[in-house]
């Protein structure tokens, strides 16, 4: 599924049912000595997926290390990211010579618990939610969500920095919809200073795409 809403140049892997017996790699099992089983199958199941990406680019199989903020650390000369959540776990990643940043994110098709989407939105963005596609079966509000989930996850690498739920300002644009189903694009406006650590021109914006399909909602934005 997450083909579907990617470039060329990168590559993807997915899980939807987890393969019985499936280990860390020896090199990670020190990061979850502790983690109750739900963490583990998260863990292990998305990195099993960034080691089959790795392969796709012609890399080595290797573990990926994690950061002291939690993220994924890449080896040499690759960015990517990791996603999660019940009944999926994806990876995606590319060569730092042709990308500079990737961020995905896959959420279950379903409405926001109650109280959290004036948390993790804008004024504008809800309003957005109560004008667009009237009496859509989509979860729009979980939509907002992920693609402000793949915006910190591409942002993170670039600046070492946090990204506020209320730092950006996402709009979108709708491809098609039917009963269960739709897919687009989205733009991520930064509203706090994009300074980045890599040399490179400072953030302002990014663009992704969405997708809702088989009980997902799908978001990635590849930066070039």
């Amino acid at each position: 599924m997450l083909g579907r809403i990617l470039p060329p140049g990168v590559a993807a892997a997915e899980m939807v049912a987890y393969p019985e017996g499936l280990k860390p790699h020896p090199g990670e099992e020190h990061l979850i000595t502790r983690a109750v089983e739900k963490r583990r199958r998260d863990f292990i199941g998305a990195r099993y997926c960034a080691r089959q990406a790795l392969e796709q680019l012609g890399e080595p199989a290797v573990a990926i290390g994690k950061a002291e903020d939690g993220g994924p650390v890449w080896p040499r000369g690759i960015v990517g990211s990791l996603t999660h959540c019940d009944g999926y776990k994806a990876a995606v990643l590319g060569h730092k010579l042709r990308f500079r940043s990737i961020g995905i994110d896959a959420e279950p098709h379903a409405a926001l618990p109650d109280g959290v989407l004036d948390s993790v939105s804008l004024a504008p963005e809800r309003q957005w939610l109560t004008t667009v596609l009237p009496g859509t079966a989509l979860h729009l509000d979980r939509l907002l969500f992920c693609a402000k989930e793949a915006t910190y996850k591409t942002w993170r690498p670039l600046t070492g920095r946090w990204l506020g739920f209320e730092d950006a300002h996402i709009t979108f644009t709708v491809d098609e919809e039917s009963a269960g189903t739709g897919a687009g694009t989205f733009h991520t406006e930064l509203l706090i200073p994009g300074h980045t650590t890599d040399g490179g021109a400072a953030l302002t914006s990014f663009d992704g795409r969405w997708l809702i399909s088989d009980g997902l909602i799908l978001t990635a934005i590849v930066e070039g």
